[in-house]
């Protein structure tokens, strides 16, 4: 039954919670950590850890997404960003850095805006995801749904192999003053896997489910540079939202006779304690961009934001941080680390909480009961 709370004369609204309110129960059992697995896959492609990046040129260039595929995760480049519109990105990022280290706190989202005018081409994008095809990692981009009938075409003549539709929010119709993108016509025309989001209720994410897609991202990537809440009033209260995802997940499940959709939480995770109760919530997997952005594979040298921070007229993102830490991305992910705060070692501590609650595997593991805090 929901929890609904009277919030004035005739209106109720639904009490939610977010991840860092919850607490993961531990079971009669304890395993060894090495007996546990954190591996995942999706549609044909298996990854040691359930690791996707938050699309997001702070975090991914393709030389970070090829560090990342090796150690076992998924970097997806953002299909939108300066590698599509810049033949020097990095050129473009340090104008970005520069900016940020200077006096006017705003002067590193103008610049940010302002590399966003150039034109996306085409022939950069096939540049920029080469060096995955190359190494043999796999092929991810990610496309906004305004621009994924645009764009999705020269991606597949690329080599993407899993294709990333993600919006601040997504509908299973996007509708415009153009064509709307139906994305359950749009889905059923790609032999590609297509991940779409985010989503923050049951509906729409049973909704994105029939599309087709193969993953269903919860969340839009809060974190301490995300604005989206202060700009539209717009939050997701992360442990809810994917506790709804993975209803809508089951009862699809029980609707098509067997057809499982990956559910993948994007933001509301500071910690690697976050990431377990991610998991424990129903999530597949993780969707990581703030907590990887001081390694020293991070293009942008420390600085973070999003996507949106980029928006011509309305950005719902700030370049936030400080100089990168310095630490290679296998420290950030798998230790060893001299911090007690659950910022480095990620994966690591992530195995741990499965190992002290007696879980082998991931799908086990969101079995694990939990309780709220206070």
């Amino acid at each position: 039954m929901r929890d609904l709370v009277e919030i004035g004369m005739g209106r109720e609204a639904r009490r939610a919670y977010d991840l860092d309110q919850l607490e993961i129960v531990p079971s009669r059992r304890t395993r060894s950590s090495k007996a546990v697995s954190t591996a995942w896959q999706l549609d044909a492609y298996r990854f040691d850890i359930p690791l996707l990046t938050h699309p997001t040129d702070a975090v991914v260039s393709p030389a970070a997404a090829v560090a990342l595929g090796k150690l076992g995760g998924l970097g997806v480049l953002n299909a939108e960003g300066l590698w599509a519109r810049h033949a020097d990105p990095e050129g473009a990022l340090a104008k970005v850095v520069a900016a940020a280290g200077g006096d006017d706190p705003d002067s590193a989202q103008a610049v940010l805006q302002e590399l966003h005018r150039a034109p996306i081409q085409a022939d950069l994008i096939a540049e920029a995801l080469r060096p995955l095809r190359d190494a043999g990692t796999p092929v991810a981009a990610r496309v906004s749904p305004q621009r994924a009938r645009e764009l999705t075409p020269a991606l597949l003549k690329a080599g993407v192999e899993i294709l990333v539709v993600q919006g601040t929010i997504i509908s299973a119709e996007h509708v415009s003053d153009d064509e709307p993108l139906n994305l359950k016509d749009f889905i059923a025309d790609l032999d590609v896997p297509v991940v779409a989001g985010g989503v923050g209720d049951y509906r729409t994410a049973l909704h994105l489910m029939r599309t087709g897609a193969a993953g269903v991202i919860v969340g839009y990537g809060q974190s301490s540079a995300t604005t989206t809440d202060e700009v539209l009033g717009v939050g997701v209260p992360m442990a809810t939202a994917i506790v709804d995802a993975a209803a809508a997940r089951r009862d699809y499940l029980d609707e098509t006779g067997g057809r499982y959709v990956h559910v993948i939480a994007d933001g509301g995770i500071g910690t690697s304690g976050d990431i377990a109760r991610a998991i424990a919530c129903g999530a597949d997997a993780v969707m990581l961009g703030e907590q990887l952005a001081d390694a020293e594979e991070a293009p942008a040298g420390g600085l973070y934001w999003t996507s949106t921070a980029a928006h011509p007229s309305l950005p719902r993102s700030e370049v936030t941080g400080l100089a990168g830490s310095g630490r290679p991305l296998e420290q950030v992910l798998f230790g060893p680390t001299e911090s007690p705060y659950g910022t480095t070692n990620l994966f690591g501590a992530l195995r741990r909480a499965m190992a002290k609650t007696g879980y082998s595997d991931l799908k086990e593991f969101q079995r694990v009961g939990l309780t709220i805090r206070g």
